[in-house]
């Protein structure tokens, strides 16, 4: 069975765009969050393997719900998807794994769940590298809606 994540983030389209990029890598995104708490909630009830959340989400940031997150399930990985440039001490004490920048793409995200999780059981090597390429064009839209995505 593939490795589940969890996936927090307040834009939609990047939302869908995560999902279907880390689906294509051999992942099972098991829930969505548009913010922390909504985070926190499916995270006690989802118990996925990783969490990938975005730095600045509506009613608590990623860093606040890392912090929770973290308290509650100290094992579980924590990817920081975001734009800004976010300060290693600030994501040590938030029990952040990693951070990887929004405008490096979705292969970046891709890498850094693989250097958290591993390859996910479904995936042999020639179709890691097919994934690979049906996701390597893919970069953070901006939404308009939103200036912090």
């Amino acid at each position: 069975m593939p490795k589940s994540i969890l996936v927090a983030e307040d834009s939609e389209i990047v939302r869908q765009i995560m999902r279907s990029v880390l689906e294509k890598a051999g992942y099972s995104v098991c829930g969505e969050a548009a913010d922390g708490l909504e985070a926190i909630q499916k995270t006690i009830e989802l118990r996925p393997d990783l969490i990938v959340l975005d730095l600045a989400m509506p009613q608590m940031s990623g860093v606040e719900a890392a912090s929770v997150i973290t308290g509650i399930l100290p094992k579980v990985p924590i990817i920081l998807f975001t734009m800004y440039d976010v300060g290693p001490s600030l994501t040590s004490s938030a029990g952040i794994t990693l951070v990887v920048s929004k405008p490096d793409g979705m292969t970046k995200l891709v890498e850094g769940v693989r250097s958290v999780l591993g390859s996910p059981l479904s995936e042999s090597p020639s179709r890691q590298r097919e994934s690979e390429s049906s996701y390597a064009e893919y970069r953070p839209l901006a939404d308009p809606n939103n200036p912090s995505s």
